[in-house]
């Protein structure tokens, strides 16, 4: 609007000139300026001068017939969310499928589907080909020496305990002959006075149960670890036991579904040959799913890292996926990894969120779309965000009252991408405006008085809205004014 208003200023005042200067002075004026100028030179001054008069006019008149017009909208008291939208996928689901890596004959099935069953019950029964009878002996072994490992990590750890005990002691018998050495000169060993090897010895000696005893302490703190990794170990092994086993066994309790297994069915596992060392590996097959409605489901997303700021546990999370487009889901925020990770030059951060129980099936790699709650701002005055202009750090809005517009400085809070929280400046009720519309009147038909009237012709034109041109004025002389 400012642009507008200083280009309707400097028409007016070219316009006032042409229309409203004495004739007297306008001839002058002109007389002046094409003085000592040739024939032809004179012919094009004039010609360039009508021109301009015609231009200014028409522009006066197009500014005259601007219409201006306001969109507004009430500022309003209410509760502001500001939320952070990401994407990500399902990586826990509330169903878990029953595989196997057996290959042989199904002898015996114990429950049909939508049977109810806990974590190992029995599923069913596989009399084993040759190649699964060893692949099951090797699986089983395996697992028998991962359980040793957690036994040999449990002892370790007291070994450990001990082990930084010892070395405590000895690092206390160090430091009380360091401190018999500075207090005495005479070695109590060997009842003469302290040699400077001797010394040497001590101090030495002091510093190296010192590193001793930080070594042991360093073990003995780090076996939790390696109980946990070994117990880590010992449940891979009896899962990758179960696969292999001629008794299938239920991964955890729930309701069973999608069963394809019967008795006297023949099973075969899928194996393939690794390009690295020659290995057979073989793969799981789906036998059916274990479905638990009070799981507990994670989704994970990326969030930039100027979003990731503003992210804690426990914000509260809307959730929607594509295969129930119908339904919102929620959740909350259960970690952030402020670690991140970089792929191409772009740096993003994973967030864990935990979802609350659903009654619909939900499966692992699933799309997910979140909103991640990052503040509520409750009893606010609100205006659209489009009513505000910042310049400066400082934040005004136009307020219209009884026809009349007048400009506000405000002081902004809390915002998100619609609505704007007005600390201080607005009232609720006040009509703020959010954009302004300016247009051509539909017609108008103006007669004005040309700049050269003075000299003897007048001219009539006309604006239309469709754009319709002026007509030129005639001149007496061919065109040219009188005395020329």
């Amino acid at each position: 609007m400012q642009g507008f208003s200083n280009t309707k200023n400097r028409v007016v005042v070219v316009r006032d000139w042409l229309f409203k200067t004495p004739i007297k002075e306008k001839f002058l004026v002109v007389k002046n300026s094409i003085f000592g100028l040739s024939l032809k030179k004179k012919i094009i001054f004039l010609l360039i001068l009508i021109a301009l008069g015609v231009a200014i006019r028409q522009i006066s008149i197009s500014l005259q017939n601007k219409k201006v017009t306001y969109e507004t909208s009430k500022a309003e008291k209410g509760t502001l969310t500001v939320s952070i939208s990401g994407s990500g996928t399902i990586t826990s689901g509330n169903s878990t499928s029953l595989t196997t890596k057996v290959s042989g004959v199904v002898n015996n099935v114990y429950v049909t589907n939508g049977d109810t069953v806990t974590k190992g019950q029995k599923i069913a029964e596989v009399t084993l080909d040759d190649y699964a009878e060893e692949r099951q002996t090797a699986a089983w072994v395996a697992y028998l020496e991962a359980k040793e490992a957690a036994l040999q990590a449990i002892n370790a750890k007291s070994v450990a305990d001990i082990d930084m005990w010892k070395a405590h002691q000895d690092f206390d018998n160090a430091q009380e002959a360091v401190d018999d050495m500075n207090e005495n000169d005479t070695n109590p060993a060997t009842n003469a006075v302290y040699t400077e090897d001797e010394r040497m010895i001590i101090t030495k000696t002091l510093d190296q149960t010192i590193k001793a005893f930080n070594v042991a302490e360093s073990k003995y703190l780090n076996a939790d670890a390696d109980i946990t990794n070994a117990n880590a170990k010992v449940t891979a092994a009896l899962r990758d036991y179960q696969e292999n086993s001629s008794t299938i066994v239920a991964p955890s309790a729930g309701i069973i579904s999608d069963l394809a297994l019967a008795k006297g069915l023949v099973v075969n596992a899928s194996s393939t040959t690794s390009s690295t060392n020659g290995a057979t590996i073989v793969s799981s097959q789906a036998v059916g799913k274990i479905s638990n409605s009070k799981g507990q489901l994670i989704a994970t997303v990326n969030l930039s890292e100027i979003d990731i700021v503003s992210v804690k546990a426990n914000q509260k999370v809307a959730l929607t996926l594509d295969a129930y487009s119908d339904k919102t889901f929620t959740g909350k925020v259960l970690a952030v990894n402020t670690s991140g990770s970089v792929s191409s030059g772009v740096t993003s951060y994973p967030v864990t969120i935990l979802l609350d129980s659903v009654s619909v099936d939900i499966y692992p790699n699933m799309a997910v779309n979140v909103e991640i709650i990052t503040n509520i701002v409750s009893d606010a005055i609100l205006v659209p965000t489009t009513a505000i202009t910042t310049t400066n750090s400082t934040s005004t809005v136009q307020i219209k009252k009884d026809g009349k517009i007048t400009t506000a400085q405000v002081e902004i809070g809390t915002a998100n991408d619609s609505q704007t929280e007005i600390k201080s400046g607005v009232s609720e009720g006040d009509e703020v405006v959010t954009s302004v519309i300016t247009a051509d009147n539909s017609s108008s038909t103006d007669n004005t008085t040309s700049a050269f009237s003075g000299l003897g012709t007048s001219t009539k034109s006309s604006s239309k809205s469709s754009g319709s041109s002026s007509q030129g004025s005639s001149m007496p002389g061919g065109g040219m004014p009188p005395g020329m």
